[in-house]
Order: C-alpha cells, then sequence, then structure tokens
C-alpha cells in the first residue's frame, strides 16, 4: 500500500498554548491513527505532517487539522500523525486525547 504524506502549516488565531512536552497518543491500526505533540520552536505556528493511505483528502486533512489548531490555541506544536483510514471525527477526537494527555 502507498503512503501518501501531507504536510501542513497552521498558525491558531489566538495562539496560548505550548507544550511543556512531548505526547504521544493513539495507535495505528484498522480505521484508527496516532498522534505525537511536540514542543518546537516555530515562532508561534504548529507544523502538521500527515502520512496516510489515503490519497485525495488534502482539503479535509487541512480544515481538521486547522480548526484543531484554533479551538486548542495551539502554538509551537509540531504534529505528527500517522493514520490507517481514520474518519474526520476520529482525527479530531485523538487530537483531542493527545492534548489531553498534555494536561495529565
Amino acid at each position: 500500500m502507498a503512503l501518501n504524506t501531507l504536510e501542513f502549516d497552521c498558525k491558531a488565531e489566538a495562539a496560548t498554548v505550548r507544550l511543556a512536552a512531548p505526547v504521544h497518543y493513539g495507535v495505528v491500526g484498522s480505521g484508527d491513527l496516532e498522534v505525537i505533540l511536540e514542543p518546537c520552536d516555530l515562532e508561534g505556528g504548529v507544523k502538521v505532517k500527515v502520512t496516510t493511505p489515503v490519497g485525495g483528502f488534502d482539503a479535509v486533512w487541512r480544515k481538521v487539522v486547522q480548526t484543531f489548531v484554533n479551538r486548542a490555541k495551539l502554538a509551537d506544536v509540531a504534529i505528527d500523525i500517522n493514520d490507517n483510514n481514520a474518519s474526520p471525527a476520529v482525527v479530531s477526537m485523538r487530537l483531542q486525547q493527545a492534548l489531553a494527555e498534555t494536561a495529565a
């Protein structure tokens, strides 16, 4: 199976949240994905890398991650998403769960 790699640069409209430590959440499996959040000096921005077997959904991915970055008010974070056919709802949920782990 060929994998597609998508990369997005995002910036939250009111970025105030920075991570103190990296976090890993989820597992790559059928219909699921893993999320890795790492603090990174990006001048307030967020860099997102998505590895997925599904092609043609770049705009959907961009919208899901930009919505997450805005809602979470993230800054200076690198996000790696390793996908295995997850739906946008699962992507949003996993991103929220990974962020919740940073507060645990």
